[in-house]
């Protein structure tokens, strides 16, 4: 399975969130961008099996193990390690940056974990406590000094790298293949066997729940909706969604073929998930607009009269009817034109009810903003979704004879706004070639078409008979009046 990233970007500018899908089990590391879902970025300089990539939290650097047993470090911007730690005598399997940003810990095969420092490419402290493989860890977001190993021998060690031996240990009954720590730090979850344990550190590391909601084994661990959510993966191919306060299952994903690797953005964006397959699994949250486009089809309730007179009820000839001011409401994009928030009225008019049901609209506010002079502020600043959305709707419609004289207008400030990031986008550049084809075609059909016309009128005027018409004041011999 190939290691990605959750990875936002605008045209020009990459913005890395420090969300790295855990385990990789290929010679090379890709990241990929989260809407054209093709990798942006690859490091390939693995001899073996690379595990467990890491993104430091302020997104410059990551951090691989591998199947040599050396540890890598890389620069984002860059291809060649930066580090190389060598120590370990098998597998790496896990590897973090504790919060200071200078260390790395890790744990391998040969039932040690250590705490190299990031400058000289030492190792710091070694730990051999467990005996078996030491596959899973987490380090503390505040404490630089703290973390947490477990391993195959059914044990999890809290570590204070002050210390010379561990400080406490739990045995989870299985043998442990993921631990997660809540953002408080309060407590720990583990995943071994079928079971998703939760334990309170704050209490010595007592066990408060226990959860068998899987039929294999447990692979992955992840939070979601702020702590709020607790998300497990397992061999049985299914993804479990829990309630962080009662710890029942709100939800279930199912996939295809066993789970590896799991991972959720931030706001809950998306879900990752990566199996046994090679296969890796990309799921987008619904965006308000397409949610709420079921609820504008909604069957409208009947009103009050009907009810009390019946559907079929016709008012007598004596009846007066009282009737009601009706109140014109605006609508949401009238409201923000109204306001001169061009960009908002133009991503409202774009919504999926309108692009698809009623065309007319974003068409008409496109030539309101023409006419006000503010369609050029309204296009600019867009990222790589709002660009591709509105791309398509141009696609879409531009070939229609009553829309292009409006939408080739849009097309060419688009054009003229968006030609210095072309190379920047593999999405948006497919967009703007589809446009360009298109335009290109439509402007081979016209002309075509008048060259069709051409040769109408010339035998159209071909076949007109001329008549001569004589003057009644002209002599038929010599043409003298």
């Amino acid at each position: 399975m190939l290691i990605s990233i959750s990875k936002l970007f605008f045209l020009s500018v990459i913005h890395f969130i420090v969300k790295c899908y855990e385990t990789s089990f290929f010679l090379q590391v890709h990241i990929y961008g989260p809407f054209s879902q093709e990798p942006v970025k690859t490091f390939t300089r693995f001899k073996d099996t690379a595990y467990s990539g890491r993104f430091r939290s302020d997104g410059q650097l990551l951090v691989a193990g591998c199947e040599d047993s050396v540890v890598r470090l890389f620069d984002v911007s860059g291809r060649v390690a930066l580090r190389m730690f060598k120590g370990h005598t098998k597998a790496v399997h896990f590897t973090d940056f504790t919060s200071d940003h200078y260390q790395i810990m890790t744990a391998s095969d040969d039932y040690t974990c250590r705490v190299w420092d990031i400058p000289n490419a030492t190792a710091v402290t070694t730990y051999k406590e467990h005996t078996d493989y030491t596959r899973c860890g987490v380090t503390s977001k505040l404490n630089r000094d703290l973390f947490i190993t477990g391993s195959y021998d059914h044990k999890m060690k809290l570590f204070d790298a002050r210390l010379d031996k561990s400080v406490l240990t739990m045995d989870h009954g299985q043998p442990v293949e993921r631990l997660l720590l809540y953002p408080s730090e309060a407590l720990l979850v583990s995943a071994g066997g079928r079971y998703v344990k939760v334990w309170d550190l704050l209490k010595g590391g007592q066990p408060l729940v226990s959860l068998k909601n899987h039929h294999k084994t447990v692979t992955c661990l992840h939070l979601g909706s702020n702590g709020q959510r607790l998300l497990s993966a397992s061999l049985d191919r299914h993804v479990k969604v829990y309630n962080t306060s009662n710890y029942k299952v709100v939800h279930n994903f199912d996939y295809a073929a066993s789970i590896l690797s799991l991972a959720v953005a931030p706001n809950d964006k998306s879900i990752v998930v990566g199996m046994t397959n090679g296969v890796l699994s990309v799921k987008h949250k619904k965006s308000p607009e397409e949610s709420g486009e079921s609820s504008r089809q909604t069957r409208r309730q009947p009103s009050y009269r009907v009810f009390v007179k019946g559907k079929n009820y016709v008012p007598k000839q004596d009846d007066f009817l009282v009737s009601k001011p009706v109140k014109q409401h605006l609508a949401k994009y009238d409201k923000q034109l109204r306001k001169f928030n061009v960009s908002q009225a133009l991503d409202t008019a774009l919504e999926t009810w309108f692009r698809h049901k009623k065309p007319e609209i974003p068409v008409a506010v496109i030539k309101e903003l023409d006419r006000r002079g503010t369609l050029k502020n309204a296009l600019a600043g867009r990222d790589e979704q709002g660009l591709s959305r509105l791309l398509n709707f141009l696609i879409g419609n531009l070939t229609d004879t009553r829309f292009t004289p409006v939408l080739v207008t849009a097309a060419e400030m688009i054009f003229e706004i968006y030609h210095s990031v072309i190379g920047q986008s593999s999405v948006v550049d497919r967009h703007l070639q589809r446009l360009q084809d298109l335009l290109e075609r439509e402007i081979d059909y016209q002309q075509d078409l008048v060259e069709v016309l051409g040769m109408l009128d010339t035998l159209f005027a071909s076949s007109v008979s001329r008549k001569e018409v004589p003057s009644s004041g002209m002599s038929r011999t010599n043409g003298l009046a």
